[in-house]
């Protein structure tokens, strides 16, 4: 039954188009119960304007298919261009560096997404300020499961995010038995708050929505810069403040195993207006800087 409600689509691509590396900003670890991945494609649940929908994407020589279920189904499918970037002017530009020239020609159909879901994107990313990326993954995961509610469809075992107003009104130690601590708890409260405020960035400039997220108690730069590639579609977006992404991108330009904020940037200005996407492009191309002493674990920037 659920399958013969399902609203479809087919988008006819006019760019190559790698769908698990795109949305993999979306994907919060492997277990992610609102986004999975399987050979067939991607399923993903979130809260749209209309509702809670689940949508099941996957590409087709050069036609992205579309089938999505719930309240939010139609909005699901109008918005799947949106999503996958295809509204949007392909980077065409050939990277002056060697490394990225070769990654840009291996990974061509690697773009940015854009979800269009903020609060989702804010109570995730803070989740993953200050800890590894593994301790984050399951904060979400616990999360989802205890506060979200079954995703429509026929996907057993998807989830869809819980509202601001779930968040705001639970109680700090429930937030504790997920593993969060009191100060990300207090963000991510004082964000579903203003949740409403935040999804008025989807219609604003990047720089003015960057000022409004960056607004609110707790969402720093960082933070910021990982709403806005997820949410946003924002190409620009350098999460400063990252513990390896300076010494990755220092050594994957500069041959330096060892960098700074400052010296990141330094190297991502030519790149300007799409240093989000050479980030990503490193990170696909798997460059890691050399080990030197005890190794933390390496923050996927793509999975933010």
């Amino acid at each position: 039954m659920a399958r013969a409600l399902a609203r479809s689509r087919d988008v006819r691509l006019g760019r190559p188009l790698d769908l698990r590396h795109t949305l993999r900003p979306l994907r919060r670890g492997r277990g992610d119960p609102a986004l999975r991945v399987d050979a067939g494609g991607v399923w993903r649940a979130t809260r749209t304007p209309d509702g809670p929908g689940t949508e099941r994407l996957w590409v087709e020589g050069n036609v992205l298919r579309v089938q999505a279920w719930g309240p939010g189904a139609d909005w699901l499918v109008e918005r799947a261009p949106v999503l996958v970037g295809e509204d949007r002017p392909a980077w065409d530009v050939l990277p002056r560096h060697p490394l990225l020239r070769e990654l840009r020609r291996r990974h061509a159909g690697l773009r940015v997404p854009r979800s269009e879901a903020v609060f989702e994107a804010v109570l995730a990313t803070v989740l993953e300020q200050r800890v590894a990326s593994l301790e984050a993954a399951r904060s979400w995961r616990a999360l989802l499961r205890a506060l979200g509610e079954p995703a429509p469809g026929p996907l057993p075992g998807l989830v869809v995010p819980p509202p601001p107003g779930v968040i705001a009104a639970t109680p700090s130690f429930v937030f504790h038995r997920f593993g969060v601590d009191g100060r990300r708890t207090g963000t991510v409260r004082r964000a579903a708050e203003v949740a409403a405020r935040l999804e008025e960035t989807v219609a604003m400039p990047l720089d003015a929505a960057r000022r409004r997220l960056l607004a609110v108690p707790g969402l720093g730069l960082w933070t910021a810069a990982g709403v806005a590639l997820a949410a946003l579609g924002d190409a620009d977006a350098v999460p400063v403040g990252d513990y390896h992404l300076p010494h990755l991108v220092s050594w994957a330009l500069a041959g330096e195993p060892r960098g700074t904020d400052a010296r990141m940037l330094e190297l991502l200005e030519p790149y300007r207006g799409h240093r989000g996407l050479i980030v990503r492009l490193l990170l696909a191309g798997g460059i890691a800087a050399p080990r030197r002493g005890p190794r933390l674990p390496l923050r996927d920037i793509a999975s933010m």
